[in-house]
């Protein structure tokens, strides 16, 4: 049953400069939110490792709610990573931080792909600070990294990744002492904040690396990004 608010739903407090606006209060989180119906690639830093003489490509694809589309080439460990031009969360006490992506590999086992928040780094699948969501090369397990100037609290085989299957990764920061991960909406842990990338301005970050010689690919269906003002 659908509750309607013809008059408006507000989150401010009365009185306040958007006390009477029609909706929530948008001001009260920082949202970054890419549904890939539009790309251009100069928003992003792309890091492309070519061991062959092809190059990677980037591009929407026709598809249901939008998708980008990269294609590797067919050299083994050609790879083409991701980091949005502009760091702009940091994980800071006392604000809660969201992060929720839908991603599909062709080849769940011989391929290495991390989804998440990194520094900017030429090394995505070695980085040094960062939350993230990453699966190796040779299983096909996505492991869920919380990690600071190169050490790691890592929780490893949180889900199984399977072929050209879309899987939701999610991750929410409680602004304290916990960040919960999600596959598919579902609670798969809580990581400790040890190694929580506190010192660091991080950024959107995602990408594909071959684990043989033949050409892999990943669909980004939709990023977001979000945390308290």
């Amino acid at each position: 049953m659908t509750t309607r608010f013809p008059n408006g739903l507000t989150t401010a407090s009365k009185g306040a400069p958007l006390g009477e606006f029609l909706l929530p209060d948008v001001t009260k989180a920082h949202i970054y939110f890419d549904d890939f119906d539009y790309f251009t690639a100069a928003d992003w830093t792309i890091t492309t490792v070519e061991a062959g003489a092809g190059n990677a490509t980037e591009a929407l694809t026709d598809a249901d709610g939008g998708v980008l589309l990269i294609t590797n080439d067919d050299a083994d460990n050609d790879s083409d990573f991701f980091n949005k031009v502009g760091e702009s969360f940091t994980f800071e006490a006392g604000k809660k931080l969201w992060f929720d992506a839908r991603i599909a590999v062709s080849d769940a086992t011989q391929s290495d792909w991390v989804c998440g928040l990194q520094i900017t780094d030429t090394t995505p699948l070695d980085v040094t600070d960062g939350v993230f969501f990453r699966k190796d090369d040779g299983d096909a397990n996505i492991d869920f990294v919380v990690e600071k100037n190169d050490t790691a609290t890592t929780a490893a085989a949180i889900a199984t990744n399977a072929d050209a299957t879309f899987v939701k990764l999610s991750f929410y920061y409680n602004g304290k002492d916990k960040i919960d991960y999600f596959v598919d909406g579902v609670k798969q842990g809580s990581s400790v904040t040890t190694n929580l990338p506190d010192d660091e301005v991080l950024t959107v970050s995602f990408g594909v690396q071959n684990g043989e010689a033949a050409a892999k690919t990943m669909s980004v269906d939709y990023i977001l990004a979000a945390k308290e003002r």
